[in-house]
């Protein structure tokens, strides 16, 4: 079994839902050397999130961020973490609810990703720092 993994730092992005698989791929170009195995991709923040869904039509991603906006809303007097702001504290909630990481088969040295999937840098802060990601495929 072959193991590789990459340390990628993403440029800073603004508050919204981006489309990072091929950031993801080109930091780790050994994947095409996988006939089968799992490729993992973890986020080192809590502030950020990962998540898999529509990578063709952007409406889907500006409705994931009017959605997340109206099911954890700013300013909410009963938040007592808000030290760095009010989008802190709604920032982790979001996070916690998407997850840090993600985990993609390999098939045939390539992401066994769905026609219509794109991996998703799910930034939460109004003005995000750049984000680090751990990139690990395995397999044979």
């Amino acid at each position: 079994m072959k193991i590789y993994q990459q340390l990628l730092q993403l440029n800073q992005r603004k508050r919204g839902f981006h489309i990072i698989t091929a950031e993801v791929l080109n930091a780790l170009p050994q994947i095409s050397e996988l006939k089968i195995g799992i490729c993992q991709v973890f986020i080192m923040h809590t502030s950020a999130s990962l998540t898999i869904n529509e990578n063709a039509d952007p409406t889907v991603r500006r409705d994931f961020e009017m959605y997340f906006n109206k099911a954890v809303p700013e300013n909410d007097p009963d938040y007592q973490h808000d030290d760095e702001g009010p989008d802190d504290m709604p920032a982790h909630l979001k996070a916690a609810m998407l997850g840090n990481s993600v985990t993609i088969p390999i098939r045939d040295g390539r992401l066994a990703l769905g026609t219509w999937q794109g991996i998703y840098l799910c930034e939460h802060r109004n003005y995000g720092d750049a984000r680090k990601l751990v990139i690990t495929a395995w397999g044979e």
